[in-house]
């Protein structure tokens, strides 16, 4: 099939906002990437794909391009990297992983979460600050690639379970457990929140790991209060540092305190992860 790309350029202040809007895309096995332009300048954000071009709002400029595997190329572009105490690595870059460190093999794909987005990062340093005498328990709700709950299960040598609503992401999920060498400690089923009776069954939760979108973690927030005790935590991830007061008063209204945060950023927008105990 004939290769093409979509791209057009948005201001820096408007790139989370188009790249949200963009997210179905990739469960319709496109790949979209964006860039910065220049320093605290525009971004550019494009779309590549093969075959029929899908329908896209607003002014996009569509450009022919020779015939090649643009997901296999998105994945050569993913780089090892260390966060915490993992090292997170494409399979294809496995033979320079240092030994103090946990290796996580993920690669770049349709499932989201290969660990270089802030958000994904803010997580992982701060499952491993947590105690594992206080996480036995613990669900990945939006697991995605499965990055977070198999990192959980090679940092504590225990089971770890994990939902997600996209049933393909549970595929990916359930194939990068077994890629990590953790199949009998990681278990991912399709659900959406905590619905499925798999996931509702095992509760009260220790530790609820949400790194979804400002929007969902909201409306969580009532069967995560429903699955957790005294003691419990949520670590929630996905959302805009100017999005967290409000969404601590949400949690705090349900019994959820702040613990601590994490500020990180990815291409010039700041993301905060937070760690919130119920008292």
């Amino acid at each position: 099939m004939t290769g093409w790309t979509a791209w057009r350029v948005v201001p820096a202040r408007e790139r989370v906002t188009h790249e949200e809007a963009l997210e179905y895309l990739a469960d319709e096995g496109f790949v979209v990437t964006s860039r910065e332009v220049s320093r605290d300048g525009p971004w550019r954000i494009e779309v590549f794909g093969d075959g029929e071009r899908p329908t896209l709002d607003g002014a996009w400029t569509w450009e022919e391009l020779p015939e090649k595997d643009w997901v296999a190329e998105n994945q050569r572009s993913f780089r090892p990297f260390q966060v915490g105490p993992f090292w997170v690595h494409p399979s294809h870059v496995a033979d320079t992983i240092p030994p103090d460190l946990l290796p996580l093999r993920i690669d770049a794909g349709l499932a989201f979460g290969t660990g270089t987005h802030a958000t994904t990062r803010g997580c992982l340093q701060m499952l491993a600050t947590l105690d594992p005498t206080e996480t036995k328990n613990t669900v990945d709700v939006g697991c995605g690639s499965g990055i977070l709950a198999i990192a959980a299960a090679k940092l504590w040598q225990r089971p770890v379970i994990g939902g997600d609503n996209d049933a393909e992401a549970v595929d990916v999920a359930i194939e990068n457990a077994g890629l990590n060498g953790v199949p009998a400690l990681c278990r991912f089923v399709t659900s959406i929140g905590l619905e499925a009776p798999e996931l509702a069954t095992p509760a009260p939760y220790d530790l609820i790991i949400a790194n979804i979108l400002a929007g969902p973690l909201m409306a969580l927030v009532d069967s995560f209060a429903a699955a957790t005790r005294f003691g419990s935590r949520v670590l929630l991830s996905g959302l805009l540092v100017e999005q967290a007061e409000l969404m601590l008063s949400t949690y705090a209204r349900h019994g959820f305190h702040f613990e601590r945060r994490l500020d990180l950023e990815t291409g010039g927008a700041w993301w905060r992860t937070l760690l919130l105990k119920k008292a």
